[in-house]
């Protein structure tokens, strides 16, 4: 399951070292954001119980679009735990496959 966040919650947990973050961002009315997110509650079952994956709807976070230049939706917002480096951004998930190598490669 995917918890969504209200954009102060997010930002504070982008901004909090000590664990991988994943967070899903949509528009409510998107059908290929309802297809990612399917993709990503597939892939939710063969990543971590740990990991962190959370969901916002980018209408009702402007800070953070702004902050991390987010340019269509849907996107994967990915962060190691370490938080050092910018974020890396998935925009075009093609398969569970892709997603979890995405998510895997950046929080690992």
């Amino acid at each position: 399951m995917i918890r969504e966040l209200e954009q102060a919650e997010l930002l504070e947990l982008l901004g909090t070292h000590g664990q991988p973050l994943v967070v899903f961002l949509y528009t409510p009315l998107c059908g290929t954001c309802k297809a990612a997110r399917r993709m990503l509650e597939v892939a939710r079952h063969l990543l971590p119980p740990e990991l962190n994956i959370a969901g916002g709807n980018v209408n009702r976070l402007p800070e953070l679009v702004k902050t991390y230049r987010i340019s269509s939706v849907p996107a994967l917002l990915a962060v190691p735990a370490d938080r050092a480096a910018r974020p890396e951004i998935l925009y075009s998930f093609g398969s569970v496959e892709r997603v979890l190598d995405y998510i895997r490669r950046v929080t690992s």
